[in-house]
């Protein structure tokens, strides 16, 4: 199996995904409901998911230099252009925070493979530990920033 075809499978292990938000907020989206991957924002599609390292293949954790670990999560972003599904480049930051409001910095990098722009970061996870991903994504050519949030729990043991 081709690493393209990997990290595309990727966003179906986020069916895992939990549900909801920490409450309502004038400033922050709502969360994607259970098992939502993707979000329209404007004249684009941003796929994400969210899911432990172990969970990689070993030659695709070896090719992008991840390490492979129950303790760590990888978050992956796309951004396809609506109109014919083409990968586009973006800005994309992420903040995510744990249900005590712990702040996880997650430092997101650029993968280019074929047609295919990925943006991936890594954070490390404890077990039962839920995380809410607020990402903020700027598509080629537009002005400002869409946000988009999810809620993901992961088990370790």
């Amino acid at each position: 199996m081709t690493i393209k075809k990997i990290l595309i499978a990727l966003p179906l292990l986020g069916l895992l995904s939990a549900c909801g938000g920490p409450g309502e907020s004038a400033a922050a989206p709502e969360a994607q409901p259970a098992g939502a991957s993707s979000e329209i924002i404007g004249d684009h599609v941003v796929h994400f998911s969210a899911q432990t390292t172990d969970q990689l293949p070993p030659e695709v954790a070896r090719a992008y230099s991840i390490v492979r670990s129950k303790n760590r999560a990888m978050l992956n972003v796309s951004v396809l252009r609506a109109s014919d599904n083409a990968a586009v480049e973006a800005g994309v930051t992420v903040k995510a925070v744990n249900l005590t409001g712990q702040l996880k910095n997650i430092t997101m990098r650029q993968i280019d493979e074929q047609n295919a722009i990925y943006y991936i970061g890594e954070v490390a996870v404890a077990n039962r530990e839920t995380l809410i991903f607020d990402i903020s994504v700027t598509p080629e050519g537009e002005d400002s920033p869409s946000d988009v949030r999810f809620k993901r729990q992961f088990f370790t043991d």
